[in-house]
């Protein structure tokens, strides 16, 4: 009976691996971030980097995940990867929002033009404030 439970939660693992595996591409393909990243630093010759490195980071974490790796760094090169996560979530968000037009969308409906900058400001300062709180209130 015991095989039998193992054997149903690894094709259960595998499945949900494949699942949200196959949902993250599908979201990193219809966003265009490989293809716009290379039109905007003009590097075409580079996109093959680009897309191992998307493949490698990827592997990485999962297994740091699955093993639940941790590792005690120097405060710079533990800011260096902070920098790093930072830029790829802001460039994964900036290219949602550019895909969904989102942020004119927005100021237009709710008649905003003139306070757009304001609006992203404060959409900024909600994030950096909210990863602080859960960082150094939440977690604790």
């Amino acid at each position: 009976m015991m095989i039998m439970t193992w054997t149903v939660e690894i094709l259960l693992g595998i499945a949900g691996g494949i699942a949200v595996g196959s949902g993250v591409i599908a979201f990193i393909l219809v966003l265009d971030i490989v293809p716009r990243l290379a039109q905007l630093t003009n590097s075409y010759n580079k996109v093959h980097w680009y897309e191992g490195a998307m493949i490698v980071g990827s592997l990485v974490g999962t297994v740091c995940d699955f093993w639940n790796w941790k590792g005690s760094f120097n405060p710079l090169i533990g800011l260096i990867i902070g920098l790093f996560f930072g830029v790829f979530v802001g460039l994964l968000a900036a290219a949602l929002t550019e895909v969904l037009n989102v942020l004119p969308i927005l100021a237009k409906r709710l008649h905003m033009k003139n306070y757009l900058v304001g609006l992203l400001m404060a959409m900024i300062f909600g994030k950096v404030a909210g990863s602080l709180f859960d960082w150094y209130v939440f977690r604790r």
